[in-house]
């Protein structure tokens, strides 16, 4: 066996072999010569070519040895004064949870904050050409809100958790993007705060004393991949702004999986959209009184389940409190044992969601307006107590273009504004009664009917659509069927009988 300092010479020569073959060593120095199962002769032969290897590569070391190295400020390899990516735990923020680290995370964005480029998002919005600021993995205690100049723009905060400590004040958010929030009152040109701030796979506990995240006056925020729980007030609360988009995120107040002791007392708001153009995209939200609260125009909800706080002990999945201009659209939704409740609505879409556990569509009268509404191409599952698909709640007195249709229903009762019939019988009058189908009372905008007999050429005629009931008669008595087709939901708002 060669032993371990001859094959370091071994390695050695494996480098240099061909230099010693071209300074003139005899080829058989290399092979041939030497006996592989002789270790005396191996340990001959290195010791008397030894130092003739370790010349050459000295002589040599300048051909073989790689060109230097950029330094580390080299544009090659960024330092901390040109990367554009701050870790927390450099400005001494503690990933133990164990001291308060808002002042080091503070520090942290304000570097990222502070290399301002000449380039521009919208007016008044620097473009910080993607900084990072990374949470490194931590769980991170802080005392005050995490917050960012207004100003910034196209900037990441992610990979960490955020704890409020017992010191934490009850009426502030874990991380805000408000000026007025923070005492201040600037504001930039455009009226738009921030541009594209990106809030990526955090979690973040509010310790039940305060909320989430509040997003006023940004433009093209993004929260993504978040875990926010224990918040007194709402999980996510976007202000004004525009087009906040809030996707692959789970939002409770208390930690569940479902059926809680204490779900009666569940409390708070998952998330508010109390502004404009803003999409939530495949949320879970577990548990708050209210799942998601929407007051602003032209919002898309998308792959959303709300079992925040059932019906039965005064939850609501979405609620829609904007009424005489809803312009929301709900699409593939699932509302467990929670409701959608919509005041007045206007322009309203509800479609391909699925309701479960008696869960249902509440449409609530404010002023009596109902326009524009399509709730359609739903699945609903209840208890078998006789629960409405969807119900009214007031007396509405302006209807117009509402279109409730095509839903399936188990265990519930369907309601819809188009209803088909059939009735025979041997007499002079039909009567097809649709009230128990009909979702608005006494209103039937549209009637087309059919009457099939045997008899020889008679006269018929509709004579009455009172009480959701129609009444068709005809001049002789005959045996026949009657079919009806009626609709609360006329074109144009014209109703015609």
């Amino acid at each position: 066996m060669i032993r371990s300092g001859f094959a370091a010479s071994l390695a050695l020569w494996s480098v240099v072999h061909v230099v010693v073959f071209t300074e003139g060593l005899p080829m058989a120095a290399a092979a041939g010569r030497i006996d592989s199962g002789d270790d005396a002769s191996i340990e001959h032969y290195y010791t008397q070519h030894q130092r003739t290897v370790d010349a050459i590569a000295r002589r040599h070391a300048a051909e073989f040895s790689p060109s230097p190295s950029p330094s580390p400020s080299s544009s090659l390899l960024p330092s901390k004064s040109t990367s554009r990516i701050f870790h927390v735990t450099e400005y001494g923020a503690d990933p133990t949870g164990k001291a308060d680290s808002t002042a080091a995370i503070g520090k942290a964005i304000a570097e990222a904050c502070a290399a301002a480029t000449d380039q521009w998002l919208i007016p008044g919005v620097n473009n910080l050409g993607g900084a990072e600021v990374q949470l490194d993995g931590g769980l991170y205690l802080i005392d005050e809100p995490i917050t960012l100049p207004v100003g910034s723009g196209n900037i990441k905060i992610h990979g960490g958790s955020l704890r409020a400590s017992d010191e934490f004040p009850t009426d502030h958010y874990l991380i805000e993007l408000s000026a007025s929030q923070n005492g201040n009152s600037q504001t930039t040109s455009s009226g738009y705060n921030y541009e594209y701030v990106t809030l990526r796979g955090l979690m973040l506990d509010a310790n039940y004393r305060g909320g989430g995240i509040t997003i006023v006056d940004a433009l093209r925020t993004v929260i993504d991949d978040c875990y926010i729980v224990h918040f007194a007030s709402e999980g996510v609360s976007v202000h004004s702004g525009h087009e906040t988009l809030i996707r692959a995120s789970f939002i409770g107040q208390h930690i569940t999986a479902g059926a809680d002791p204490g779900e009666r007392n569940f409390s708070g708001t998952g998330i508010n959209l109390a502004g404009n153009d803003n999409i939530v995209t495949d949320v879970v939200i577990f548990s708050a009184s209210v799942g998601v609260l929407v007051s602003g125009q032209a919002n898309v909800l998308t792959g959303v389940h709300c079992y925040n706080k059932a019906n039965g002990f005064g939850g609501t999945g979405i609620y829609l409190k904007l009424p005489g201009l809803t312009q929301t659209r709900i699409t593939n939704c699932y509302l467990d044992y929670t409701s959608i409740v919509a005041e007045d609505p206007v322009q309203l879409l509800i479609s391909g969601s699925f309701f479960l556990g008696n869960a249902n569509v509440v449409l609530k009268s404010v002023n009596g307006v109902a326009k524009g509404v399509d709730i359609v191409d739903n699945m609903f599952a209840g208890g078998g107590s006789g629960v409405d698909i969807v119900t009214l709640d007031g007396n509405f007195t302006s209807v117009d273009q509402v279109n409730v249709d095509r839903n399936t229903a188990r265990g519930m009762t369907v309601r819809a504004t188009a209803a088909q019939a059939a009735v025979a019988g041997n007499g002079t009058k039909w009567t097809v009664d649709f009230s128990t189908v009909l979702l608005f009372p006494d209103r039937i905008g549209h009637v087309q009917y059919s009457l099939q007999s045997d008899t020889a050429f008679f006269r018929h005629a509709l004579r009455n659509v009172s009480g959701n009931t129609v009444v068709i008669e005809s001049d002789v008595a005959i045996q026949a069927t009657v079919h009806v087709d009626v609709n609360q939901a006329p074109a144009n708002g014209v109703i015609r009988v």
